[in-house]
């Protein structure tokens, strides 16, 4: 079954439409625009070149073999929503209502407002947005369908404190990009496209550097300040083929992904010297360099970690209980593709923040890859002593669509 047919406008509309829009003045400087000159408006109107290309006009392609918003470079911004299917949503109703967001997102992907958007104007600067679609187990259930057979709670964990208020769920949506008003926008408009099917479960906005604030490549770095993300695959290669899209069945060129929210207790964090938060994590704070890089002065994020160097008295260098030394892989499979994103709300009573991160992993077996990493964390690693993880929720990520069909058209038609 086919997407809707709402009449798909061209690229070329659809750049006319945001430039017009976002205040061009394609339109109104005459042979200089076909020159490829750019310019805008003074507050006098008059017309002066503009000096800087508008990352509001960059896009991420919609249609492919793999959903955008994994293998794609992080954007500044994130919006993960968990929702459950109405009880009468049967896999009739499944199809439609993937369409719907197949074509809704597309659009917004390309900065062009769906056809029922009353607020056109705020879906021009797609920022690089992308929308990323995932499976929980009721909906393949709904679907008829069968597998993979690690969708499906992750095992409990000791450290767990899990809120029933940011876990499980039926259909994910992710929605990220450079600018927080489309992130919004963005995601008012998929939420009507689920109205007639399906209920909001959980909302989580997350963050990272603004766009430009660091060069691009730079590892993130959480509120702890540690630099998150060290160790990935780069994406494009056959390394991260390998470890983030699935090769069988209806998944074949998706992923499964983990979110897991996890509170930091910065305010006790606070408290530790930085020679304490180096043991803890194993990688100088400073530079995000290992702990056997050596000299520190010219260590790097990216030196390789020596887990057998042993200090005068004999202990490891890289304690055995630091997050690096528990999360490195022990089997060759056991490695994923992590993409956090920080939160903060409200403080709460008398501490001075109500902070933490969004962990979201890739990898093409949950069950496989991520649970035998998560089983060393929860037996000894000293961030436990700072962390909790508070929502846990795992999805299938079905793969991309070519246009014209729909994201779950493989489980679903």
């Amino acid at each position: 079954m086919s997407a809707p047919d709402r009449g798909e406008p061209s690229v070329k509309a659809a750049s006319t439409r945001r430039q017009f829009l976002l205040g061009g003045a394609a339109a109104g400087v005459g042979a200089a625009a076909t020159l490829g000159i750019g310019y805008a408006l003074t507050p006098h109107g008059e017309a002066t070149p503009a000096s800087v290309p508008l990352n509001g006009d960059e896009t991420v392609p919609f249609y492919g073999t793999h959903q955008a918003g994994v293998d794609t470079d992080a954007q500044a911004h994130a919006m993960f929503i968990g929702l459950y299917l109405h009880p009468e949503t049967d896999r009739d109703g499944l199809r439609r209502m993937m369409g719907i967001l197949t074509d809704d997102a597309a659009r917004l992907a390309q900065g062009v407002p769906p056809l029922a958007d009353s607020e056109p104007e705020l879906a021009v600067a797609p920022a690089r947005l992308t929308v990323t679609f995932g499976f929980g187990p009721g909906f393949v259930t709904r679907a008829s369908g069968t597998g993979p057979q690690w969708l499906q709670p992750l095992p409990a964990f000791g450290i767990d404190q899990l809120q029933p208020e940011y876990g499980d769920g039926d259909l994910l949506i992710q929605v990220a990009s450079d600018d927080p008003v489309t992130v919004a926008h963005a995601t008012r408009m998929l939420l009507k496209d689920t109205r007639s099917f399906a209920s909001l479960r959980w909302v989580q906005p997350g963050f990272r550097r603004a766009h430009g604030s660091v060069k691009p490549g730079t590892t993130m770095r959480n509120l702890f300040g540690q630099v998150d993300g060290t160790t990935n695959p780069t994406p494009g290669t056959t390394d991260f083929d390998k470890v983030v899209w699935a090769t069988g069945g209806w998944l074949t060129g998706g992923t499964g992904a983990v979110i897991r929210r996890i509170r930091m207790d910065l305010d006790k964090w606070d408290r530790l010297d930085r020679s304490g938060r180096d043991q803890a994590v194993g990688r100088f704070q400073s530079n995000g360099a290992p702990l056997t890089s050596s000299p520190h002065e010219q260590a790097a994020e990216f030196d390789e970690p020596d887990f057998e160097a042993k200090t005068s008295t004999g202990f490891t260098v890289i304690p055995e209980f630091s997050h690096m030394a528990r999360a490195r892989p022990v089997e060759a499979g056991e490695r994923i593709f992590r993409r956090a994103y920080n939160y903060q709300g409200p403080p709460v009573g008398d501490e001075l923040s109500e902070s933490g991160l969004i962990f979201v992993s890739y990898q093409a077996d949950v069950e496989r890859q991520f649970v035998p990493i998560q089983r060393r964390l929860d037996e000894l690693d000293l961030l436990n002593e700072w962390t909790t993880p508070i929502g846990s929720a795992v999805f299938a990520l079905p793969p991309g669509c070519a246009e014209g069909g729909f994201i779950g058209d493989t489980l679903l038609t």
